[in-house]
């Protein structure tokens, strides 16, 4: 059981790891699961474009691309992010960096316990609980 963060291309350093990584594993329990191999893997915009490209033939910038190995109830992943679009997703939403950064790593786990965001009313489904999952966040770890 292992819950890493790391580096491709960026040295950005995740703050409060410890919180967000307790936070996560609350999340898994709600979900009545457990956590086994994750990794949260920052990247800039163009190590992901390459990624995306190359994995899901996709060729566009995106701020998270989640690969999921989940078995029965243990949640596995790797979550792939761009620091640069998390960055600039901020700005545009007028959000604080680190509020962004949560949505992100929420939106992952969220897909990797089987939320879906492709129709409007799967969007909408995600972003509420993307919402929930941040003021649980704040509520307990802060």
């Amino acid at each position: 059981m292992a819950f890493q963060f790391h580096n491709a291309d960026h040295a950005f350093r995740c703050p409060n790891r410890r919180k967000i990584r307790a936070w996560i594993h609350d999340f898994a329990a709600a979900h009545g699961k457990t956590i086994g191999e994750l990794a949260v893997v920052f990247c800039s915009d163009d190590y992901l474009l390459e990624v995306n490209k190359t994995h899901l033939q996709h060729d566009y910038y995106t701020d998270i691309i989640t690969f999921d190995y989940c078995e029965a109830d243990e949640i596995a992943g790797d979550l792939m992010l761009s620091v640069d679009r998390i960055k600039a997703n901020a700005q545009t939403h007028n959000q604080l960096f680190f509020n962004e950064l949560l949505r992100v790593i929420i939106h992952g786990h969220l897909h990797l316990v089987g939320y879906k965001d492709k129709t409007n009313a799967e969007q909408k489904t995600m972003r509420n609980q993307e919402d929930h999952w941040i003021a649980r966040y704040y509520e307990r770890y802060t």
